[in-house]
């Protein structure tokens, strides 16, 4: 039997991740008797702006019949932002009709608000919006991989981790031969797996090569709420602080402290604009102790109150 997507595209949603997706069907269909089909549907069957400020006409609203077709929302900033009673419903309904229920890019967020995750699952979503969520729904625990495919929960990251994703299903569904020959139309080097992580690691988003650097670096990425002293930094890479002083002076010309908290600070400016949490809850969760010290310290980096970022960084997604 053909294979039918449904693709529910929400306001600003990520056009790459939706492309991403689309284009392997296509080119799977060129070398296949014809076989997957798609649909783009939006809430009420209108055009729908993408996050780029382009709109998609779609074939149909999400009223319409989804028996068995796989339906992935794709979302992108604030994906929240037009969620509501009737959606949750119509989501809780297709759940029941839907061979899979999918998500790409933040489209995770949309399930979990629906109550369509449990903590069981493996899911992911862009790493971006990994710590909104984790705020927002703490009984989940999203993974980092590229993408998942969980029974009938199928998620992927986004941006070109949705071609992955469909060259696994590909792959899975019709053979490896047909995945490789899809691959090889979008000239890729490989065809990732799910085990690949979004992001580049920590020597080559820094240009580092320093083993142990490269070590406390990631440590400081996973300990914001609670973030951790030079010493403490230096014992896990059995070195002193003045050591560890050097390093980051040597191969960033920083220091621990002021490299921390710049981090630190970003992660609250990523919280700010992808989560409705307050101020405070913000800084809490950056490791700061009031949310007037947050603020300070806020505004020296980005010369612009924590309030007024969020209003600006909103607009900019409008």
């Amino acid at each position: 039997m053909p294979d039918h997507f449904c693709f529910l595209l929400l306001p600003g949603f990520s056009m790459m991740g939706l492309m991403s997706a689309i284009e392997p069907l296509r080119v799977a269909n060129r070398f296949h008797a014809p076989h997957y089909h798609w649909r783009l549907l939006s809430a009420d069957g209108q055009a729908v702006p993408a996050s780029n400020g382009m709109s998609l006409n779609v074939d149909g609203a999400l009223d319409d019949d989804l028996t068995d077709t796989s339906l992935f929302v794709v979302a992108g900033f604030e994906p929240l932002a037009g969620f509501g009673s009737q959606l949750a419903a119509r989501l809780r309904r297709a759940e029941r009709e839907c061979r899979v229920l999918g998500a790409i890019d933040t489209g995770s967020f949309v399930l979990a608000e629906a109550g369509l995750l449990d903590a069981w699952q493996r899911f992911t979503l862009h790493w971006e919006a990994l710590d909104a969520f984790r705020e927002r729904y703490p009984q989940l625990q999203p993974t980092q991989e590229l993408f998942e495919i969980d029974g009938r929960r199928i998620t992927s990251a986004g941006g070109t981790s949705s071609l992955d994703l469909m060259l696994g299903l590909i792959g899975r569904d019709h053979g490896e031969a047909l995945s490789i020959r899809v691959s090889e139309q979008f000239v890729l080097g490989r065809i990732r797996t799910r085990l690949d992580h979004q992001r580049m690691q920590v020597s080559s988003r820094y240009g580092i090569h320093d083993k142990k650097l490269a070590l406390v670096i990631g440590e400081m990425e996973r300990c914001t709420e609670e973030p951790r002293s030079p010493q403490q930094l230096a014992d896990i890479v059995g070195i002193t602080t003045r050591q560890l002083e050097r390093l980051f002076r040597t191969h960033l010309g920083t220091t621990p402290v002021t490299f921390y908290l710049a981090l630190r600070l970003d992660k609250g400016r990523q919280l700010l604009r992808q989560s409705d949490l307050s101020v405070l809850e913000v800084a809490l969760a950056c490791g700061f102790d009031s949310a007037s010290y947050f603020a300070r310290r806020y505004r020296a980096r980005f010369a612009v109150s924590p309030r007024q970022d969020r209003h600006e960084g909103t607009s900019e997604r409008s």
